[in-house]
């Protein structure tokens, strides 16, 4: 508890003095911390979702009672960045958490605990442990072009990584649909000479498809003309439309027409009552005399 009042203490008197130096420029070259005052039910996840606020942690080293199994109370932490060492010094330094007030120092010097060897003997590891690391994953997507440098690397345990990774297919999908249409996938296995010979098939037969359409509209043609030549109203005028008068006219009855020329035609030609078309007289000075008879006189 007197660790943590000396701590805030010098904390509150450099912000009085505005002093550019800092107690924490002593604890540079390491970032891991010590934290105490936990409480026997917080587990690795918990202190590490605590602390992690303030940047990402590499490694944790909670130590437990050999006997009972449970946590001892404190642990030392690991950040990727030591300036997140001094972020969780001034802020989580004296906060409670479930009712025990929490004590966050700088760790100078740190041994890591000894691992057992092939021979079971307990010994210094030989490299530095990040049992706490985030797997770091490569959205590289099934069908990417990109190549490994390129691609964004994801935190498994980020809240938006299924978010993150959905929004990246589709703005690759996209990418992909504005270059070149996508295979199909009963076509995605043949091999170049196999897509050669299947685009030559399809143009051929395309090629026919064409020749056979120009062929059907031909002979149609020529089937209408046929048609044409065969009616048998083809070159005559078109009718002109009559008047209502003159289709009037044109619909009375003949036998008006026959009694209206009737009237006007003249009377049978009698045989019996045949003319002359000279007078009596004229017909006997037109007489010739006769022959051997002498003319008698009164």
């Amino acid at each position: 508890m007197n660790v943590v009042k000396e701590i805030n203490s010098i904390n509150t008197k450099e912000l009085e003095l505005g002093l550019t130096a800092s107690w924490h420029d002593d604890y540079k070259d390491s970032a891991r911390i010590f934290v105490g005052g936990l409480h026997n039910d917080l587990t690795e996840g918990d202190v590490i979702t605590i602390f992690s606020q303030y940047g990402e942690i590499m490694d944790i080293h909670m130590p437990r009672d050999k006997e009972t199994g449970g946590p001892k109370g404190f642990a030392f932490l690991l950040y990727e960045d030591q300036r997140s060492t001094v972020l969780a010094v001034d802020n989580l330094n004296g906060a409670k958490v479930l009712d025990r007030t929490l004590r966050v120092d700088h760790v100078k010097q740190y041994r890591q605990p000894k691992v057992k060897n092939e021979d079971g003997e307990l010994v210094d590891p030989e490299e530095e442990s990040m049992n706490a690391k985030p797997e770091m994953i490569q959205d590289d997507g099934a069908e990417s072009d990109t190549s490994d440098s390129s691609a964004i690397s994801i935190d498994p345990e980020d809240p938006m990584r299924d978010y993150l990774i959905a929004k990246r297919k589709e703005e690759k999908a996209k990418k992909k649909g504005k270059g070149k249409k996508k295979s199909k996938g009963k076509h995605s296995n043949e091999t170049p000479e196999e897509r050669a010979a299947r685009k030559a098939k399809k143009r051929e037969k395309k090629e026919k498809k064409a020749k056979k359409a120009e062929k059907s509209e031909g002979v149609r043609a020529v089937e209408n003309l046929l048609k044409g030549l065969g009616k048998p109203d083809m070159g005559r005028k078109p009718s002109r439309s009559r008047s209502p008068d003159e289709r009037q006219h044109r619909s009375r009855p003949d036998s008006d027409r026959h009694r209206r020329h009737a009237s006007r035609s003249p009377e049978p030609y009698d045989h019996s009552r045949k003319r002359s078309r000279y007078s009596d007289d004229e017909e006997s000075h037109r007489r010739p005399a006769r022959s051997g008879r002498g003319r008698d006189y009164d």
